[in-house]
This record gives structure tokens, C-alpha cells and sequence, in this order.
């Protein structure tokens, strides 16, 4: 990401991204790292988190941990703070796993909120007050715009995208007076390895770029580039909105 903008108020700030290890996470550390951000991200892949590290000279921070355990993921945002003040939490974790509406079982559905939904709001509950102790700060929230088409077969995954939506202007009305930014970020289909190897067939793409204005991969670093805006001191007046990043196909 040589080409992009340098954001000095990010210089140095803590940063704490879920889902890091891969795909737009893996991205996003990459991106905030490269802004000299003092970043720790989480995720459950421990080998490709710990690649990631050795990849970026050792600089950031892996926590290992299982997202749908909110006691572990508190208590990591909680260390974090204590290595350095937390002013970016980025809730991007998330499982697009599909079933068909008939054969969603309660434990598939709650397997879904858990990781999609849950983890969000309780990385956002332990971060805000730190981050208010020391001025305010910026959430950003990983939806999807799955919530706005809706596609079949991921009824758990659309509901759980569209609730991120809303958890979003919630707590930037809870926040608010705190200075704790919360806005979401609404990607398109970005071509991760995963989507390559599960779902983003040739037929797949060709059909994808017949439907969008601008016909051209959506690659994660685009998404980070957004989220760096997102993070900060520019965009200091910008909470509780949804940004749609997708080659225009909504």
C-alpha cells in the first residue's frame, strides 16, 4: 500500500483488529502498521497469525484467541490498552457461512450471531470506556452488503450484517458524548484468497463485473484504505454512518 494517503494522527496509536490474520484483516494490519499504529490484532488461526507477525518484522501484536469467547477477547482488548493507550477498535471477524433457511439448526444459528454479531458489540463495550479515558476514539464495524441484497441460503449471516448496521448507530448515539466515533463499513465482494478457493468462481466473477459501474477486482487493501480514513482525526466529525465500498454494484 505505497501508493497511500499517510495519516500522522494515526502515528503510534493503539490499535486492536479482530480477524486479522487473513484475508481484509490481514490487510488492515498491514495497512495500520504501515502508518506506524501500534497494532495487536486477534484471531483463532494461529499459524497464519503468527506468519503474519514474522511477515511484518515482528511489529504487531498477535492475541490467539477464540472471538466467541468474550471473557478472552475483553481481557485482550483490556492488555492491549495496557501496552498502549487503545484509540481504534475494528471489528472485521466474521464466518459468511451458508445454509439454506429449512436446515439452519439453533446452534448453527447462534454460531453465526456469535462470531458475526456478538463479538462486535462486546469488543465495542470493553473499548469504549478506554478509549474515552483518554479523549475518545474510532470503531469501525465490518458489515457487508449482503444486508442490503440479501442472498439466499445465509439468512444468519445477512441478519447478523444488517444487525452491525444497527448496533452501529446505536452506539454512536451511546458514545457520542464520550467522543467515540462508531461507524461500519459495507464491502462489496472482495477477492480474498478464501473467496478465490470457495465461491468466486469464473462464471461467478464475470457475473460480478457485469453488475458493478466500476469492472475491476475489489481487493482488500481498498477496504483498508477506507478504514484508515474511518480511524482518523479527518474524518472527526463522521459517526454512526454505513460506507459502502463496492464498485458501485448497490
Amino acid at each position: 500500500m505505497q501508493d497511500s494517503a499517510q495519516y500522522p494522527s494515526l502515528h503510534r496509536q493503539g490499535v486492536f483488529i479482530t480477524g486479522g490474520a487473513t484475508g481484509i484483516g490481514a490487510a488492515l494490519v498491514r495497512a495500520f502498521n504501515e502508518q506506524g499504529a501500534r497494532v495487536t490484532f486477534a484471531d483463532i488461526n494461529q499459524d497464519a497469525g503468527s506468519a503474519l507477525v514474522t511477515e511484518l518484522g515482528g511489529r504487531p501484536q498477535f492475541a490467539h484467541i477464540d472471538l466467541t469467547d468474550t471473557s478472552a477477547l475483553q481481557m485482550a482488548i483490556h492488555q492491549m490498552n495496557n501496552r498502549s493507550p487503545l484509540a481504534v477498535l475494528i471489528n472485521n471477524a466474521a464466518n459468511d457461512m451458508r445454509h439454506s433457511p429449512d436446515d439452519t439448526s439453533p446452534e448453527q444459528w447462534r454460531e453465526c450471531m456469535a462470531i458475526n454479531l456478538d463479538a462486535a458489540f462486546f469488543a465495542a463495550q470493553a473499548s469504549a470506556p478506554l478509549m474515552a479515558a483518554h479523549g475518545g476514539g474510532s470503531i469501525i464495524n465490518f458489515s457487508s452488503i449482503n444486508a442490503l441484497l440479501g442472498p439466499s441460503n445465509m439468512p444468519g449471516y445477512v441478519s447478523a450484517k444488517a444487525g452491525l448496521i444497527g448496533m452501529t448507530k446505536a452506539l454512536a448515539r451511546d458514545y457520542g458524548e464520550r467522543f467515540v466515533r462508531v461507524n461500519a463499513i459495507l464491502p462489496g465482494w472482495v477477492v480474498t484468497e478464501r473467496q478465490l478457493q470457495t465461491w468466486l468462481t469464473p462464471e461467478e466473477e464475470s457475473r460480478w463485473m457485469n453488475q458493478v459501474a466500476l469492472p475491476k477486482r475489489l481487493l482488500p487493501e481498498d477496504v483498508a484504505r477506507l478504514a484508515l480514513f474511518l480511524a482518523a482525526s479527518d474524518s472527526a466529525m463522521i459517526t454512526g454512518q454505513a460506507f459502502t465500498i463496492d464498485g458501485g454494484r448497490t
